[in-house]
C-alpha cells in the first residue's frame, strides 16, 4: 500500500512535516503537499511573511482538511531574537587571522576597524574568552577585551564580515527573554488564526518555557526548539514543561563541533520519547532539493538516521517553503521514511529500547494494550481519548502496527497528526461498551487500519468522555 489522494490514512508511521513559503502559498499546492507529498502537518514560519499572508495559508488548510475529512495540524514558529552585525560603510570587511576588531553601540557605519553590535545586553553578557559566531560560524571571533559598551575581539578563522550577519554566542546565557516584542505580536496573531502549536525559538532555560506558557495561557500547545548548548544542559526539565520538542539543528550545528550534532539528536530523540512528547528532527535534511530535484545520498541517510533514531516527524524547511520542488522534496521524505520501517533492522532498533511505563493505572493499560496487540498480531491499537494523553503513551511505546486515535476534539485530532504511527480521526465519543467496540471496528475498517477477520486491541475510560481516565482493555474481532 502507499499514500496516495484516494486513501484516509498514511501507509507510513513517521510524520512529515513541511513548512509553507512563496514556492507553496497556493491552495493547489499545500493540496498537493498533503494528498501527493504525504505531509502531515504544516509550519508557519513568523520570521517571513505578513499576518495576512499565514492567515490566508490555514484558510487554505482548513478548506483541505474539510475536503479530505482529516485532522492537519498547524504550527506558527515564532523567530525569536535575532544578533546581527550593524552595516558598514564600504561594504564587506576582508579579515585574516589574527585581525582585531571592536564591537561596539555606535551605529555608525563600521569600517575594518569596528562595527556596531546593536544589542547592549549581548556586549554585557560577553566576556573575555567568549566566542562569537558570525554568518553560521562562517567567521569565528574571540573576545580579548571587554569595556564600557564595547568589546573587542580577535579573529580565530574567518576571511570576510558582511553587513546584517547573524551573529551566534555559544558560549554565552543571554538574560533576555525569547518572545521579543514581534514575537508577541505573532503569537497573539497566529493563536487568533488558530494554530494548534505555537513554536518557541532559541530556548536556553526553564524559564523561558514557563514565560512563554504564561503568554500562552492553553490557547495552543507549545513545542520549543533547541538550538543553543544552554538549552541541553536543561534538556530533561525543558522537555518535561513542553508539549513537543523540536531539534533545530542549523543553529545548534553552528554552537557545537559538528561531530556531536549526530549523539545529541540521538539524545533528544530518547529523553522526548521517555517523556512520551513528539519530537521533530529539523533543518537541512534534504537542503540540495531546494534547487535539485533529487537529494545527495548523504541527505537521504540523515533523514533515515532521524527515522532509525525513533523521531515522531521529520521536517522541510526551504525546501518546500522556497524550493524549485516542494512536491518532490515532500514524496522523497515520504519514500525514504517507508523504506526504512519496512527494514527488519529498524524495528529491532525501536524495540530494544522502550521506555518504563509510570506507575499509574493508565500507563499500565497502555503499556499492556501494545504488549497483548503484538502478541495476538492485532491489526492496530485503538484509543478513545478526550485530551490525546492516552494516544501520546501509546506512540511513546513505538508500537509496529497503527495506533487509530478517537476523538471528539478536533484540536486533540489535530495535534495528535505530529505523534508517531496516529491516525487521528474526529467523531462523537460512546456513551457504552457495545457502541465502543462497533464503532473501533467500524472506523478501524473504514479508514483502512483494519480488515474483515482482523483483531483490534482496544483501550478507553470509564465513565466515558473523562480525560485521564484510561481502565479498560478490550479485544475486538473486525467482523
Amino acid at each position: 500500500m502507499s499514500d496516495n489522494s484516494n486513501s484516509l490514512r498514511r501507509w507510513r508511521q513517521t510524520r512529515i512535516v513541511a513548512t509553507l513559503g512563496p514556492a507553496s502559498a497556493t491552495k493547489e499546492t499545500i493540496s498537493e503537499l498533503y494528498h501527493v507529498g504525504g505531509v502531515d502537518v504544516f509550519r508557519l514560519n513568523f520570521s517571513h511573511g505578513e499576518h495576512a499572508e499565514h492567515a490566508e495559508r490555514i484558510k487554505f488548510i482548513r478548506e483541505i482538511e474539510k475536503e479530505a475529512d482529516r485532522p492537519i495540524g498547524v504550527f506558527a514558529d515564532l523567530q525569536g531574537p535575532k544578533i546581527r552585525v550593524g552595516v558598514f560603510k564600504d561594504g564587506p570587511v576582508e579579515l585574516s587571522k589574527g585581525h582585531v576588531m571592536r564591537f561596539d553601540l555606535d551605529e555608525t557605519p563600521g569600517d575594518e576597524t569596528r562595527v556596531c553590535l546593536p544589542h547592549p545586553d549581548v556586549i554585557e553578557a560577553l566576556e573575555v574568552d567568549s566566542h562569537l559566531l558570525i554568518d553560521d560560524g562562517k567567521v569565528k571571533m574571540k573576545v580579548i577585551e571587554k569595556g564600557d559598551g564595547y568589546i573587542s575581539a580577535e579573529c580565530v578563522s574567518g576571511k570576510r564580515i558582511s553587513e546584517r550577519k547573524g551573529v551566534n554566542l555559544p558560549d554565552v546565557v543571554l538574560p533576555t527573554s525569547p518572545l521579543t516584542p514581534k514575537d508577541l505580536r505573532d503569537l497573539e496573531a497566529a493563536v487568533d488564526m488558530g494554530v494548534d502549536w505555537i513554536a518557541l525559538s532559541f530556548v536556553q532555560r526553564p524559564e523561558d518555557v514557563a514565560e512563554a506558557r504564561k503568554v500562552l495561557k492553553r490557547r495552543a500547545h507549545l513545542i520549543i526548539k533547541l538550538e543553543k548548548p544552554s538549552a541541553l544542559e536543561h534538556l530533561q526539565q525543558l522537555v518535561e514543561m513542553s508539549d513537543a520538542v523540536m531539534l533545530a539543528r542549523g543553529d545548534l550545528g553552528v554552537e557545537i563541533p559538528a561531530e556531536k550534532v549526530p549523539s545529541v539528536q540521538k539524545r533528544v530523540v530518547r529523553v522526548a520519547r521517555e517523556a512520551g512528547k513528539p519530537v521533530i528532527i529539523a533543518t537541512q535534511m534534504l537542503e540540495s532539493m531546494i534547487s535539485s530535484p533529487t537529494p545527495t545520498r548523504a541527505e537521504a541517510s540523515d533523514v533515515a538516521t532521524a527515522i532509525y533514531d525513533g523521531t515522531d516527524a521529520v521536517m522541510l524547511s526551504a525546501e518546500t517553503a522556497a524550493g524549485d520542488y516542494p512536491i518532490e522534496a515532500a514524496q522523497m521524505m515520504r519514500r525514504i521514511s517507508k523504506d526504512v520501517e519496512s527494514d527488519e533492522l529498524y524495528r529491532k532498533i525501536i524495540d530494544a529500547e522502550h521506555p518504563d511505563p509510570e506507575e499509574t493505572s493508565s500507563d499500565a493499560i497502555t503499556s499492556s494494550a501494545c504488549h497483548i496487540a503484538s502478541s495476538i498480531g492485532a491489526a492496530a491499537i485503538v484509543n478513545y481519548t478526550t485530551s490525546g494523553s492516552t494516544t501520546l503513551r501509546t506512540a511513546r511505546e513505538r508500537p509496529a502496527m497503527p495506533i487509530l486515535c478517537l476523538t471528539e476534539d478536533m484540536s486533540v485530532a489535530r495535534r495528535m497528526s505530529l505523534s508517531f504511527g496516529v491516525h487521528a480521526v474526529h467523531t462523537k465519543d460512546v456513551d457504552n461498551f457495545a457502541d465502543m467496540v462497533q464503532k473501533a471496528t467500524h472506523m478501524a475498517e473504514l479508514h483502512e487500519i483494519a480488515g474483515k477477520g482482523e483483531r483490534l486491541v482496544i483501550t478507553a475510560g470509564v465513565p466515558f468522555g473523562t480525560p485521564g481516565s484510561t481502565n479498560i482493555l478490550r479485544i475486538a474481532w473486525v467482523k
